[in-house]
C-alpha cells in the first residue's frame, strides 16, 4: 500500500511542472500532451489517425471553454494559448479532412482551403470566443516575445515546426529556446546563401516585424545601423547560432535579405514516407 502511494506521488510529481501550474491545468496539458505524442513526428501530423481516434482532441478542445486564467501566471498564460492555438488548427483540419480543393491560390488540401479558417470561425478559449488569428495578434502579441509566432503550427508545412510535446509552465524557457534554434536552423525559416550572397527568412518575420523589430533591432551590431528596422532585427536573432563562415557573411553587410513566399502545404504525414 505504502509503495503505491509512493509510485503515486511520483507520478503527480512528474506530471506537475516546477513552477506554478494548477492541478487542473497540468492535467489538462497533459491530455494534449499525449495527442501530440502519438499523432505527431517532426512536425508532421498523421491527420487520418488523428480523426478516426478524434474522442480526446474534441474533449481537450472542449475544456479549454471553461478554463480561467484570472490567477494564471504570465507563463501558464502562454502555454495556454500555445496549446490551445495548436489544438484548434489541428481540430480545424480534421472537422475537414480530408480537405477539398477550392482555390489554386494555395496548395491541395492546404488548411487555406477552409474557408475562414484563422480569420472567421470562432472558437470558445478560456471563457472568451476567439479567432485564430486574435489569438496570433491579439492576445499573443500582449506578451512581447516574438518566439510564440514560431511556436505555432498554422498546419502547414512553412510554420514552426509543431512539436510532439505539449507546451508546459515549467519548462516553457527552454521550449522557447528550442522553437528559436529550430527555425534558425531550418531552410523552411531561415537560409543563408554565400554563394548568392543572401539571407533569406520565414515570411513570419515580415507578417509580425513589429514584434521582432520591438524584441531585437536593438541589439544588433551598430555596423548594421544602416539596415532597415526589420533587418536589424533579423540578424540579432539569426547571427549568434549561425557557423562562423556564415556570420562572416553576414558580419560584411553585403547581404540582400529576402522573404520566403509561405509554404502553406497541409503538414500531413499521411501516406508520406517518414
Amino acid at each position: 500500500m505504502r509503495l503505491a502511494i509512493a509510485i503515486g506521488l511520483l507520478v503527480v510529481c512528474a506530471t506537475v511542472p516546477s513552477t506554478q501550474e494548477s492541478r487542473a491545468g497540468a492535467a489538462l496539458r497533459a491530455s494534449f500532451d499525449e495527442i501530440l505524442e502519438s499523432h505527431v513526428r517532426d512536425g508532421f501530423v498523421y491527420y487520418r489517425a488523428l480523426k478516426s481516434e478524434r474522442a480526446r482532441l474534441d474533449a481537450y478542445v472542449a475544456s479549454l471553454a471553461s478554463v480561467s486564467l484570472d490567477s494564471a501566471s504570465r507563463d501558464e498564460q502562454i502555454a495556454f494559448w500555445l496549446n490551445a492555438y495548436n489544438a484548434l488548427v489541428l481540430r480545424t483540419v480534421i472537422d475537414h479532412y480530408p480537405i477539398a480543393t477550392r482555390t489554386t491560390a494555395y496548395p491541395p488540401r492546404s488548411i487555406r482551403q477552409i474557408p475562414g479558417a484563422f480569420e472567421r470561425t470562432l472558437h470558445r478559449a478560456a471563457g472568451r470566443m476567439v479567432t485564430l488569428d486574435q489569438i496570433e495578434q491579439t492576445i499573443l502579441a500582449g506578451f512581447q516575445d516574438p518566439r510564440l509566432y514560431l511556436a505555432l503550427g498554422r498546419g502547414a508545412v512553412g510554420s514552426g515546426r509543431l512539436r510532439s510535446e505539449a507546451f508546459a509552465t515549467g519548462v516553457l524557457a527552454r521550449q522557447l529556446s528550442e522553437v528559436a534554434a529550430e527555425c534558425i536552423n531550418r531552410s523552411q525559416c531561415v537560409e543563408i546563401d554565400r554563394g548568392g550572397n543572401r539571407l533569406t527568412v520565414s515570411s513570419i518575420f515580415s507578417w509580425r516585424a513589429d514584434g521582432f523589430i520591438a524584441a531585437y533591432a536593438s541589439s544588433a551590431p551598430a555596423t548594421f545601423s544602416d539596415r532597415s528596422p526589420i533587418e536589424r532585427a533579423v540578424v540579432a536573432f539569426v547571427e549568434p547560432k549561425r557557423l562562423s563562415a556564415e556570420r562572416q557573411l553576414l558580419a560584411g553587410n553585403q547581404f540582400k535579405v529576402e522573404y520566403k513566399p509561405f509554404d502553406w502545404t497541409l503538414n500531413d504525414l499521411t501516406g508520406r514516407p517518414h
